[in-house]
């Protein structure tokens, strides 16, 4: 397949020759009739924090292999190619049976193998309070267990990559030197740790704020509080979520300009319900409302329970706030996860795979995703 499109970082006009799901040779445009022409390419997405989507939770009891392939397919006409199912605070039984039927998905399908490289544990070592608890089940909240981890990191067959924690837990600091020396990503979250406590979990080995100002009380005090104090820490690199509805385009200036798109990751976290029609569902045991503007929210609260929106959406709003160019808003959606992780580099070279996306775009003008390919193969957006 040859397809024809501008570079996302060069602007270059080049081919794309794509055989064995990779891509073969990259060339100057030449009389050759393409098969495929759009106006721009990149590579394709990858989200660390996906919960499931059309009504599927990576976190329910029920979940299956074919459930697992439901929301892959999903992610991937969105531009997500590869993603970090996430699995959210419950039971240790429960988390057990989720994150084997993950572990079994991998190791039944090359496919999923491939846009699985690894799990997301989000809790159960979070804050039980109102806030930063967000939509998490407070019954199931419970301070780090090394041995609890450590069952559970054996159901998924050892593919837990990251896991959000909230570091004022007792014991929660010599957890995370563990999971650092064990090459797991920890990442703050769903916390409302002190100052001192955050900057003791850096030097104890945390990387990451998961979605940072979010996960949070509804009113912090003005100068001393858990956001600013993870915003000035170079040391950790800050996810956010785009969609619309979970930060003003204020807080995502500030995050970006001191952050940078060199520290700063953007995730939909999108919810089991992220594409439903608006109305209300229950999930987790809990109900939440799907609204129509398009966002999840716990009822009678303020509090958003994970993203109606895929990362697309996320790139779509971050560039045009116009404070980043679309090859830094890009990566922040691909490069910058795979980074965060210690995995090889994407890029539209010869003998990079196949995944790719194809979308217009003029400056400060919309973005829109036209195709997705996902090892070659095309998938319509």
């Amino acid at each position: 397949m040859r397809i024809r499109a501008r570079h996302y970082a060069t602007g270059a006009r080049l081919d794309l020759l794509l055989e064995g799901g990779r891509i073969q040779s990259v060339e100057l445009v030449s009389e050759t009739t393409p098969d495929l022409e759009t106006e721009w390419m990149a590579p394709a997405f990858f989200d660390l924090q996906i919960n499931g989507c059309d009504g599927i939770g990576f976190s329910s009891a029920d979940l299956t292999i074919a459930d697992v392939r439901r929301v892959v397919e999903v992610c991937r006409r969105h531009g997500i190619v590869e993603l970090l199912p996430t699995v959210i605070t419950n039971s240790s039984s429960v988390l057990v049976q989720c994150l084997g039927t993950l572990r079994a998905a991998r190791e039944s399908d090359t496919a999923l193998a491939r846009a699985i490289p690894g799990l997301h544990l989000e809790g159960p070592y979070i804050s039980p309070e109102d806030g930063p608890r967000g939509a998490h089940p407070r019954q199931h909240v419970r301070p780090p267990d090394w041995d609890e981890f450590l069952r559970l990191q054996e159901a998924a067959g050892g593919s837990i990559r990251l896991v959000t924690l909230a570091p004022e837990h007792d014991g929660a600091l010599p957890f995370i030197e563990k999971l650092a020396a064990a090459g797991v990503v920890v990442a703050l979250g769903h916390t409302g740790a002190d100052g001192p406590r955050i900057r003791d979990a850096i030097r104890a080995g945390a990387r990451l704020s998961t979605h940072l100002g979010n996960g949070a009380h509804a009113t912090l005090p003005r100068h001393s509080n858990y956001i600013w104090e993870q915003l000035a820490a170079d040391e950790l690199w800050a996810s956010i979520i785009c969609d619309g509805h979970h930060l003003p385009p204020s807080v995502i200036r500030c995050i970006l300009r001191v952050k940078t798109p060199a520290r700063t990751i953007l995730t939909c976290d999108a919810s089991s319900l992220a594409g439903l029609s608006p109305g209300r569902y229950t999930t987790w045991d809990q109900e939440f409302d799907v609204v129509p503007e398009g966002k999840i929210v716990v009822p009678g609260t303020a509090y958003l329970a994970g993203s109606w929106a895929f990362v697309d959406r996320c790139v779509e709003n971050v560039l045009r706030l116009g404070e980043t160019s679309l090859s830094d808003t890009l990566d922040m959606a691909g490069a910058r996860p795979r980074a965060l992780l210690g995995m090889p580099a994407r890029s539209l070279e010869a003998g990079q795979p196949a995944d790719v996306i194809l979308f217009d775009w003029s400056s400060g003008g919309e973005w829109q995703l036209r195709k997705t390919l996902a090892a070659g193969r095309l998938i319509e957006a």
